[in-house]
């Protein structure tokens, strides 16, 4: 699996099959859609997503959490140009 360290970063992007995982600083979102099929390679996926949901569950085990967070809020500025 690629290098993706969750809540890392505002950049890295993991792709698992058809699913993108989005890490942020106070969140991963993930998004798309993942066929698991009973086969080599929906095995495959299946495993690489269990080791991306199992280093999330690490990262937010290891620190003292809130109950939770209030989303920052997403304000539109006029274009300048």
């Amino acid at each position: 699996m690629a290098t993706f360290t969750p809540y890392a970063n505002e950049a890295d992007v993991l792709e698992v099959a058809g699913l993108t995982l989005e890490n942020r600083l106070d969140r991963v979102s993930v998004y798309g859609n993942l066929d698991l099929t009973r086969d080599e390679h929906g095995l495959a996926a299946a495993l690489a997503l269990r080791e991306a949901l199992n280093e999330i569950v690490t990262a937010l085990q290891a620190q003292t959490l809130p109950a939770h967070i209030t989303a920052a809020r997403i304000s539109e500025t006029d274009n300048p140009f």
